[in-house]
This record gives C-alpha cells, sequence and structure tokens, in this order.
C-alpha cells in the first residue's frame, strides 16, 4: 500500500491505498494509523523530490515524513524485537496471574 503520494505538485497521504488526503490536513490520529500500518504491513512512499512539491508547507511535511517513515520501515524488525524484549517480563507476570485467576477453584 502507498502511504505517502506526490502527485500533481502536492504531496498526500493514504490510510487505504486507495483514497488520497493532502498533506496539510494530516491529523494526530492520522499520524498515529500511519504508523500503525508502517508496523502492520508494507508500505510504499514516493521518494522524496524537492522539485515535484510546489508548496512548500508540502515539502517541509512531505520531506519530514518521508525521513521519519523510511527510518521506521528499515529499522522495523529491530523496533518490534526491542520493544518484545522490554516488556517480555511484564507480560509473562501478567499472563501467569491471568492463568492463576482463571484457574479452577479447588474446595
Amino acid at each position: 500500500m502507498k502511504c505517502l503520494i506526490i502527485e500533481n505538485g502536492k504531496g498526500y497521504f493514504s490510510l487505504n491505498g486507495i483514497s488520497k488526503t493532502a498533506l496539510d490536513q494530516l491529523t494526530k490520529n492520522d499520524m498515529l494509523d500511519l504508523l500503525n500500518k508502517i508496523f502492520s504491513e508494507d508500505v510504499e512512499m514516493d521518494e522524496y523530490n524537492e522539485e515535484r512539491l510546489h508548496q512548500a508547507a508540502h515539502r517541509i511535511i512531505y520531506r519530514n515524513l518521508y525521513q521519519r517513515f523510511n527510518d521506521l520501515v528499515a529499522n522495523r524488525t529491530r523496533f518490534i524485537d526491542e520493544s518484545e524484549s522490554l516488556y517480555r517480563p511484564a507480560i509473562e507476570k501478567y499472563k501467569v496471574m491471568i492463568s492463576d485467576v482463571n484457574a479452577p477453584q479447588k474446595g
């Protein structure tokens, strides 16, 4: 799915690969949805090209998003592995606690 698009001199983002929205309308929730897409599926982005983006605001937003998202895509596996290892002790602890609560009571 292509999440960052340059078309007709403007930058766009897409959450579904079909519809697109201008970058200057990006909300915090849209950003979170884009980040979730990056971590859950393969995404594509048009390479940043200053000459293809005619509006200064779109240039700035697109360049920053492209750099950050590109870094996340490149390091996605390492980031997921580090996150899992960081929280593994807590996950294991709560699995045991939940299984104890759900265990049949003797009596």
